[in-house]
C-alpha cells in the first residue's frame, strides 16, 4: 500500500498536469487565429432615401476654397476680448493648454495668420482635391502621381490620417513620397483621403459606421480609383483602419506600414502584460526605453486619455461646444500636438509647441477642422468603434499575412513589442525604433518617416 507521502506526491503531480494542460490548451486557443467577419462591401451609410439608392460614381476635382463670409466670422469671434483663468503658478501644459500660450496662439491667428488667409489657402490647394461618391458618402482626397519616375516601380499608396489630425498632416510627406530619386527604386501614386465626418468627407448619417466600416470604404475608394492592389500607410485611426483593411481584404493590399502599430487580441494583451514584468523575454535590450511597461501605461491613460472617453461616449457634446468656437477647438486640438509629441513638453509652459511645428502648421489643421464644421463628426469614430458591437469583430485576432512594417518613434504614446504583434502579423519584416519623433511623423519628422517606408517597400517586395 503506498505511503501518504507517495500519494502526496501522485495527487500534486496530477494536480500539476492537468493545470499545464488547462493552461497549455488556454493558451493554444488564445493563439488561434480569428475568422475573418464578412462585412457587406455595398452598405448604405448616406441620408435616409425615399427611393432605391443608385451610387453616382464619377470623380470630379473638388474645390476646397472657403467662403470669404465664413472667414469675416472667424475674425469677428477672435477679435472679442478673451476671458481665460490665469494659469496655477508653476504650471505648463499639465492642466491643458496654458492660458498664457493660447493668448499668443490666438492673437497670432488673428493677427498674422488671416492676414495671409489667401496665401494659407493656396497652399492647402496645392495638391489636387476629388470627390467621389462611395456607399452613399462623399468623400475627399489628394491625388498625387509621382514625377521623375523614370526607371522607378510605380506603386500605388492608400495614406490616412487620424484623429486630430488631417490630409494637412502629409503636405510636407507627399513630395517626398511621389517624386523619384535615388534612394528608393519606388516612388508612389498617393491617394490621401480625408476619413468620412473629417475635413471635406461627408459623416455617416446613422449609428455603427466604425473603424471596420470606415475600411470597407477605403478600400471601395482605391477600386473606384483603379487600383485593385495598394500598399496602405497609417498611424492614429489609419493604422487601425490600415490593419483592418489589410485583415479584411488580403487580396487587395500588397503591404501594410504603420507608426502605430498595435494588437489588442487577447494573446496580444497577456504578452504585453508578462513583458512588462518580464521584459528580458519579449524585448530587446537595445530597446528597452521604448517600452515603460504597465504602471507608464496606466499613468498614461489617467492623465491623457480623457479626451477618448468622452468621445466615446458622449462625442456629440464635445462636438458641440467646439463647433463654431475658435478658441476653443484650438485649445483642444492643438494641446495634443504638445503632449503627444513629446510628454516632457507638458512642463514647459509653451508646451513646446514650436519645437517641432509652426504656428501655421498647427493653424492649417485647425481651419482644416473649423472650415468644414466637422469637430462633431470626426469624434463619432470613437463611439462608433470603441463598443462591443466593433469589438465583437474580433479583427486583432485575423491574422495579416501580407508584408508589414511598423516604425517606432520613441515619443509615441505607446509602443508594442514585435513579440505582442508576432500572432497577428505573420510577416512582419521591418521593425524599427527611431530616437526622435512622436505621434505625428508625417508633420513633424517627416524625411525620417519617408526613409523608413521605402526601406520597408525594399524589404516587402524583395
Amino acid at each position: 500500500m503506498p505511503s501518504a507521502a507517495t500519494t502526496s506526491v501522485r495527487i500534486l503531480i496530477g494536480a500539476l498536469t492537468v493545470i499545464v494542460g488547462v493552461t497549455y490548451k488556454n493558451y493554444r486557443d488564445l493563439s488561434l487565429p480569428g475568422k475573418r467577419p464578412d462585412l457587406d462591401s455595398n452598405e448604405y451609410w448616406g441620408p435616409k432615401l425615399e427611393k432605391a439608392y443608385k451610387e453616382n460614381i464619377a470623380v470630379l476635382p473638388y474645390d476646397i476654397s472657403v467662403a470669404p463670409e465664413l472667414i469675416a466670422d472667424l475674425k469677428t469671434q477672435l477679435d472679442r476680448p478673451l476671458k481665460l483663468q490665469e494659469p496655477l503658478e508653476g504650471v505648463g501644459f499639465e492642466y491643458g493648454f496654458n492660458a498664457n500660450e493660447l493668448k499668443k496662439v490666438v492673437k497670432y491667428w488673428r493677427e498674422s495668420y488671416l492676414t495671409k488667409w489667401n496665401e494659407r489657402e493656396q497652399f492647402l490647394k496645392k495638391f489636387n482635391h476629388f470627390q467621389t461618391e462611395i456607399q452613399g458618402l462623399k468623400i475627399h482626397f489628394i491625388h498625387v502621381k509621382p514625377n521623375k519616375a523614370e526607371g522607378k516601380k510605380v506603386v500605388p499608396l492608400l495614406l490616412m490620417h487620424g484623429w486630430p489630425g488631417s490630409v494637412r498632416e502629409f503636405y510636407e510627406l507627399l513630395p517626398l513620397l511621389t517624386t523619384g530619386n535615388d534612394k528608393s527604386d519606388y516612388v508612389f501614386e498617393v491617394i490621401a483621403p480625408s476619413l468620412p465626418g473629417y475635413g471635406w468627407s461627408q459623416s455617416a448619417a446613422r449609428p455603427g459606421f466604425g473603424a471596420a466600416q470606415v475600411s470597407v470604404v477605403m478600400r471601395n475608394l482605391m477600386l473606384r480609383l483603379g487600383f485593385n492592389k495598394f500598399l496602405v500607410q497609417g498611424g492614429d485611426w489609419g493604422s487601425l483602419i490600415g490593419s483592418n483593411l489589410a485583415a479584411l481584404f488580403p487580396d487587395n493590399v500588397l503591404g501594410y506600414h504603420s507608426n502605430v502599430c498595435g494588437n489588442m487580441s487577447p494573446l496580444a494583451n497577456l504578452r504585453m502584460l508578462f513583458a512588462s514584468f518580464l521584459p528580458s523575454f519579449y524585448i530587446d535590450s537595445q530597446y528597452a526605453h521604448f517600452y515603460k511597461g504597465v504602471g507608464h501605461l496606466f499613468r498614461t491613460i489617467m492623465e491623457e486619455m480623457g479626451y477618448a472617453h468622452i468621445q466615446a461616449t458622449k462625442p456629440d457634446t464635445i462636438g458641440s461646444a467646439l463647433a463654431h468656437n475658435p478658441v476653443g477647438l484650438a485649445a483642444y486640438i492643438i494641446e495634443k500636438f504638445s503632449t503627444w509629441t513629446n510628454e516632457e513638453y507638458r512642463t514647459l509652459p509653451d508646451g513646446g509647441l514650436t519645437k517641432r511645428f509652426s504656428y501655421d502648421q498647427l493653424l492649417d489643421n485647425i481651419m482644416v477642422y473649423y472650415v468644414t464644421n466637422s469637430i462633431t463628426t470626426s469624434v463619432r469614430l470613437y463611439a462608433e468603434t470603441m463598443n462591443s458591437s466593433q469589438m465583437g469583430l474580433n479583427l486583432d485576432s485575423v491574422p495579416i499575412y501580407a508584408p508589414v512594417g511598423c516604425a517606432r518613434f520613441l515619443h509615441e504614446i505607446t509602443h508594442a513589442p514585435d513579440s505582442v504583434l508576432a500572432n497577428k502579423f505573420r510577416n512582419l519584416v521591418h521593425s524599427t525604433h527611431y530616437n526622435e519623433g512622436g505621434h505625428f511623423p508625417a508633420f513633424e519628422v517627416p524625411q525620417q518617416l519617408y526613409e523608413d517606408f521605402v526601406a520597408y517597400v525594399k524589404k516587402a517586395f524583395a
